[in-house]
């Protein structure tokens, strides 16, 4: 296979040294929080990851039905190329959380988006235990033809456009049925909203989403989301062993 060498050879080197994003263009799916991320939160989230000690995580591969409109929808989650935001999303899934929820946003052959209690786009997981809103880093892992590519994924910088980088080759891409966390214009401010890509013209999003699984079945099911529609039930029907707590 062709490797993808690095622009001038500093180019990978530049992705870690990254510190300034631009502000996404309003047509991203980006889901504003109404809660603040200081500088402290976005170092620890980041730690936390780069150590391994993020959790939950999702250690292999894992499989949930949706069931919208009655009908399913089978995702193949990835634990091996994204295993913190896979790990969040079945963890999620597996209390429960999802059930009753609304897509509060669709845009035709774009995006539809989901998982905020709120239905306003402004919400998150709130932890029971914590009483805080449980956010996680931005987790993008490049392809393995990307030349002196790292083995684990890069944590909490946008690699993609809004860092300045272009669109990466990345091990999840976007792509008609990926699915992908949405956040703020803060890389560590994904929480529990998700989104269905509706298109392959979505591959400007690499690098700076994170996609962590694939509808596998049911695509049909999912083109014809409106805004509004019920998650009336999702839940973990293989790989629930892969997940760490």
């Amino acid at each position: 296979m062709q490797r993808i060498g690095l622009r001038d050879g500093m180019w990978l080197i530049g992705i870690f040294l990254a510190v300034n994003l631009l502000l996404a263009a309003c047509s991203q799916p980006m889901a504003v929080t109404s809660q603040q991320e200081t500088a402290a939160d976005v170092d620890n989230v980041t730690a936390m990851a780069d150590n391994a000690n993020f959790t939950p995580r999702l250690e292999g591969q894992a499989t949930v039905e949706m069931k919208v409109n009655g009908k399913p929808i089978m995702i193949a989650v990835d634990g091996e190329n994204a295993p913190v935001t896979a790990g969040n999303f079945i963890d999620l899934v597996e209390s429960g959380f999802y059930d009753g929820l609304t897509f509060h946003r669709v845009v035709e052959d774009f995006v539809a988006q989901g998982g905020d209690p709120k239905g306003t786009g402004q919400g998150g997981f709130v932890d029971p235990q914590t009483q805080k809103q449980r956010n996680i880093p931005l987790e993008i892992k490049l392809a393995p033809e990307v030349e002196n590519a790292p083995d684990s994924p890069i944590y909490g910088t946008a690699i993609g456009q809004q860092g300045g980088y272009g669109n990466p080759p990345v091990a999840l891409p976007h792509r008609r049925g990926a699915v992908a966390m949405a956040r703020s214009q803060m890389p560590n401010s994904a929480s529990s909203q998700f989104y269905f890509t509706l298109s392959d013209d979505t591959s400007f999003l690499d690098g700076d989403y994170a996609v962590f699984g694939y509808v596998t079945q049911g695509m049909d099911v999912v083109t014809t989301i409106k805004q509004g529609d019920k998650i009336q039930s999702a839940k973990v029907i293989d790989g629930i062993a892969n997940l760490k707590k």
